[in-house]
């Protein structure tokens, strides 16, 4: 029997000791924590602009730290972040594959931006540069990192990205192993209620292959 060249991947376990059930439930559940605190951070940044406003004399440059419009697109995200999270929580805890979809999703999305930093990084190292020359004058360990050689700093920086893109990729393989637990469960418990029915298949009239006449069709077969 053949079997797909992913289920060699596929584990009902993760983080050594956790099922991918509860694995799923406890990283919806923080991320659900880390959004409601940035929604909460946007929020009293919306009703109290001038406690997080920065000039752009603080930034060293010619714009703004945040104005209305970024806000309200950072607080609109933020609740959709909350919503996706809150879903696969639910999907996990009461078994509904179709409800870890979305997280799925953003997984696979913030992964391929992650990436994309990364290819970015090692096709334009001089970027690095760049964007620290843009940093305000009071960012902490600035000229710490601009003295570091540049060669030395992007290995650093890859290094860096690489592990994070590890984790992440464990992180998407536990979820997905939870979707397919739950949708494999889910199958397994249809086939076990159709089967403990006592169902009576009556078969029409068959012809015999070597006779060539009709022939009655055997007595209807009873499942236990």
């Amino acid at each position: 029997m053949l079997s797909s060249p992913w289920a060699r991947f596929y584990s009902n376990s993760c983080c050594l000791c956790c099922h991918v059930r509860t694995g799923t439930i406890l990283l919806g559940v923080w991320y659900l924590i880390i959004n409601s605190v940035v929604l909460l951070i946007l929020l009293s940044a919306l009703t109290d602009p001038d406690q997080y406003h920065l000039t752009s004399a603080e930034l060293g440059g010619e714009f703004e730290f945040m104005d209305d419009a970024n806000m309200c697109i950072a607080t609109a995200i933020s609740l959709l972040m909350i919503l996706i999270c809150a879903m696969a929580t639910y999907g996990a805890y009461k078994q509904h594959a179709a409800w870890i979809i979305p997280f799925f999703c953003y997984q696979i999305f913030d992964f391929a931006l992650n990436t994309l930093v990364a290819i970015s990084v090692l096709v334009y190292p001089s970027t690095i540069q760049d964007y620290l020359r843009q940093l305000p004058t009071n960012f902490p360990y600035k000229e710490e990192i601009m003295s570091v050689n540049p060669t030395c700093l992007v290995v650093i920086i890859l290094l860096f990205i690489s592990i994070i893109l590890a984790f992440k990729g464990y992180l998407i393989s536990c979820v997905w192993n939870c979707y397919r637990y739950i949708n494999s469960r889910n199958n397994s418990d249809v086939l076990v209620y159709i089967t403990t029915n006592d169902t009576a298949v009556l078969l029409p009239p068959y012809d015999d292959p070597v006779n060539g006449a009709a022939k009655d069709p055997p007595p209807p077969y009873v499942s236990a």
